[in-house]
């Protein structure tokens, strides 16, 4: 989602808006500016076009009248839904948040699903899904089968598509509905929760759901800066001797994690081999590579491979009981 896609209630204020962002695209961005700031003298309450103003500016490197503009949106829209706060911080106007607002996360996805495989697989060069699934053969075997997964954030299903070959059920949860309909639309769960991972899957863990052999979190922890909860979570939904596969975006040694001007959290080692320890979790393969594209960058990650520490080890063979079956659509937590 982006602020020129939503009306102001005003037609000529969507008309200037609309030249605005045109204007944006070629890089004029001035006229952008002039335009949206016309655009907001018609619609003056409008969130969406002060958040746009705030982009134009910081693209211009007004990055004080960037700041003006991001807190008028956090006036008119305390529920964050343009991540208007983390910009602030990133200008030096306010301490970077540990995570970022659930709303914003969930506005973020909903708009992108339609275009998110496309986008990450050919445009960006997207390769987590397939280097976690290589790793956890490397680690467990290529012919071993899992008897559960749980896929946090597991968005439109890239990495279910790759596991659902060796497990006999799959769990799938989201923050976002958007993604979560199209991972329905595979048909490669066998259940699929909407939830915020800090919020809604520890509860559903305590209310219903059994730990799993294999818990993976593919590019969801660059929407946490502090990982010490969700982390904690996440090996709580492990069974003692079975495996976590993540990924994170790779960080500077000596600090903990970053806010990027890409809004995502970059962490670094250390610091996941700190919040292992810390939660009972053993490394077994770290690797530092490419996993994707951002313009003309490159951007470096960390994909891990951890066991959840106990005498007992990695079930290797489905038990007969969970025997797959399927669900009638995605539930809600």
């Amino acid at each position: 989602m982006t602020s020129h896609q939503l009306s102001s209630g005003d037609l000529t204020a969507d008309r200037r808006a609309h030249y605005a962002h045109l204007y944006a695209e070629a890089d004029d961005l001035g006229a952008a500016v002039d335009l949206q700031v016309q655009a907001l003298e018609l619609a003056p309450n409008w969130a969406a076009g002060w958040h746009g103003l705030g982009g134009y500016r910081e693209k211009a490197g007004d990055l004080a009248g960037a700041a003006v503009a991001w807190r008028k949106v956090l006036t008119l829209a305390p529920v964050d839904i343009f991540g208007a706060g983390l910009k602030l911080s990133l200008t030096g106007q306010a301490a970077a948040p540990s995570i970022p607002p659930a709303e914003y996360v969930e506005a973020l996805f909903d708009g992108y699903s339609d275009r998110f495989d496309t986008a990450l697989l050919e445009d960006l060069g997207y390769c987590v899904p397939e280097r976690l699934t290589m790793l956890l053969g490397d680690v467990a075997g290529a012919e071993t089968q899992f008897a559960k997964v749980i896929d946090l954030g597991c968005g439109t299903g890239l990495f279910g598509e790759r596991i659902r070959s060796r497990t006999s059920w799959l769990e799938g949860y989201d923050l976002s509905q958007g993604m979560l309909s199209k991972a329905f639309d595979k048909g490669v769960y066998d259940r699929l929760g909407q939830a915020d991972i800090l919020h809604g899957i520890a509860a559903a863990r305590l209310k219903n759901a059994k730990p799993a052999d294999l818990v993976a979190a593919a590019d969801v922890f660059a929407y946490f800066g502090d990982l010490d909860g969700v982390l904690g979570i996440a090996s709580g939904l492990t069974t003692p001797g079975g495996l976590m596969a993540f990924s994170c975006e790779a960080g500077v040694d000596g600090v903990d994690w970053l806010l990027q001007s890409s809004l995502r959290y970059c962490h670094s080692e250390s610091y996941l081999r700190l919040l292992a320890e810390r939660h009972g979790l053993s490394i077994e393969r770290l690797d530092r590579e490419a996993i994707r594209r951002d313009g003309a960058n490159v951007i470096t990650g960390l994909l891990v491979i951890a066991r959840k520490q106990s005498d007992a080890g990695l079930r290797s063979v489905v038990p007969p009981a969970l025997a797959k079956t399927s669900t009638a659509g995605a539930e809600k937590h």
